[in-house]
């Protein structure tokens, strides 16, 4: 009897097995269709949202915060946690009316004066925030992040838990826009002054309030987002996880996204290998998009060398951009004879700075700046290039070190070093010529110029200054016509160019390859990608 019950048990479970072994692929499939597989291409500096400056920080701030609005892909400024703002007539005064019932991850409810406490540490001198400048526009914010005023002057004020008022410097047309960048999300006051590391690497004290978690990070390996069961939205996040590895080589990437093991390849979740870009174009897979970011290299005025205008102009002269995006990236990227991007408004038009490949004039501009130095040959002069590890920046970087040597008979130097030790080199001006790129935070022109403003601002690792370009960057700050003020932002593009602390290349277009199951990766004006919008469909 006994063993005639034990043949019967494992007949019942040999059966349930196959049963279940039947379903095994479905469920496995189902499960898969939630989980999203990315990858970036560096280690991320950092995961606070007051001292974050690249996109690779962002990508992860952006998904687990959120801030007062958000901006669509068609470029409409949304309510976020602010279900509603009223603007005073002369455009000084916003009032935010919060959403109630919105949680920290901890489950705290978020209240404004999480968001006061929030910007006024951004502007807060032993912050040392890179990005303090574009809260400039609040009243008394300046002067508090200079060490010339005090927290108390800065014009953000939460009245009670769920109403916060601001009050502008000028009518700044764009400033609602401006409350979606990480540099304008709230913190959580109580957690941040009790543990100063909050936020350095994930901690029990990391605590968010967008759509996703982060819940696993293993340095130089990957990362793991997970939906955020307490964010007031969460019935619109489609996806349960987001897997990104960390994957410093482009071939590598291009790899994994054949191989399936990625769900989509481009800026800011990776970026289409050089050498892929024609095959993926080939097989009809590959898009573009063109954002609002440029590609240029910026010059350490303080160096010597570089201090000199003419060696500089000579430098910018010399490159043959429209090889660069024909042969090298092949992207859709546009040659910059500008500074600011041709997708900004107002600026959508050649500005007529300067040509492409003008090698006869920038041999002229070469002579004077050898004989201001003292220099009787060009072969005396080495220019050193530095880059971030990248093949994309190599290829870019040995091109146009030919260009300078063939047309110029200089020498130059290519350099690359991670991510981060490149960020400190350029913050300590350790180099002559670097690499970088720049998003726009949001669609006007002074998201580019403002940068530049001074010398000390916190983006600006060349080290130069203008009191002309100041002084008409004031000028359109208090500029109510709109023509008029555009008028005087293109004079501060045309004083930069003149000085050329930085050499214009292209201007970007997003090369990227998806999943055709997968929706809703899409751009906003500024190059961000909002996870919350996510989802699989066939």
């Amino acid at each position: 009897m006994k063993k005639n019950f034990i043949y019967k048990l494992s007949t019942f479970f040999m059966a349930l097995i196959v049963s279940l072994g039947a379903l095994l692929p479905q469920i496995a499939v189902s499960a898969q269709e939630n989980i999203l597989n990315l990858a970036i291409g560096s280690e991320p500096p950092t995961i606070d949202p007051a001292i974050a400056t690249d996109t690779t920080s962002g990508a992860i701030i952006d998904n687990v915060f959120e801030g007062l609005t958000d901006t669509t892909p068609e470029g409409e400024v949304i309510p976020a946690l602010a279900e509603s703002w009223d603007m005073s007539e002369d455009g000084l005064v916003y009032t935010f009316y919060l959403r109630e019932g919105t949680l920290w991850s901890n489950g705290d409810e978020v209240v404004a004066g999480d968001f006061e406490y929030g910007w006024k540490r951004a502007l807060n001198p032993e912050t040392l925030s890179q990005r303090a400048e574009f809260l400039y526009v609040i009243e008394g914010a300046q002067a508090y992040n200079l060490g010339e005023g005090s927290a108390d002057d800065v014009a953000v004020k939460a009245l009670d838990d769920y109403t916060l008022e601001v009050t502008l410097v000028s009518p700044t047309a764009y400033f609602t826009e401006l409350l979606g960048m990480y540099t304008f999300l709230p913190v959580h006051q109580s957690v941040v002054e009790s543990n100063p590391d909050w936020a350095v690497g994930l901690t029990d004290d990391y605590i968010t309030n967008g759509p996703f978690l982060l819940t696993e990070w293993v340095h130089q390996s990957h990362y793991v987002l997970t939906k955020n069961d307490q964010y007031w939205d969460k019935d619109n996040v489609a996806i349960d996880e987001v897997h990104v590895q960390i994957i410093e080589s482009q071939a590598t990437q291009s790899n994994e996204y054949l191989s399936g093991s990625l769900d989509y390849l481009g800026s800011p979740y990776g970026e289409v290998a050089l050498g892929m870009i024609d095959e993926f174009a080939d097989q009809g897979i590959l898009q573009t998009q063109p954002i609002s970011a440029i590609y240029w290299y910026v010059i350490n005025t303080t160096d010597p060398t570089m201090a000199n205008v003419n060696i500089r102009k000579a430098l910018a002269l010399a490159v043959d951009r429209q090889n660069i995006v024909d042969n090298i990236t092949k992207g859709g990227q546009v040659p910059a004879l500008g500074y600011v991007p041709n997708v900004i408004p107002g600026f959508e038009d050649d500005r007529g700075y300067f040509e492409d490949a003008d090698y006869d004039t920038a041999r002229e501009y070469l002579a004077i700046g050898l004989e201001e130095l003292g220099m009787s040959d060009p072969s005396e002069l080495t220019i050193n290039i530095s880059i971030n590890t990248s093949e994309a920046h190599s290829v870019i970087a040995q091109d146009i070190q030919e260009k300078w040597a063939r047309e110029l008979g200089i020498n130059a130097n290519i350099d690359n070093t991670e991510w981060q030790v490149y960020l400190d080199r350029l913050d300590t001006k350790d180099y002559q010529v670097g690499r970088i790129g720049w998003t726009g935070k949001y669609n006007d022109a002074t998201t580019y110029l403002d940068n530049y403003k001074t010398a000390d601002a916190g983006n600006n690792d060349t080290g130069w200054e203008s009191e002309e370009y100041k002084a008409l960057l004031d000028q359109a700050m208090f500029e109510l016509d709109v023509d008029a003020r555009l008028d005087l932002l293109r004079q501060a593009e045309a004083v930069m160019i003149e000085d050329m602390p930085v050499i214009p290349l292209y201007y970007y277009s997003n090369a990227f390859v998806q999943n055709e199951k997968l929706h809703g990766m899409d751009y906003d004006g500024v190059g961000r990608i909002n996870l919350k919008d996510a989802y699989f469909a066939e």
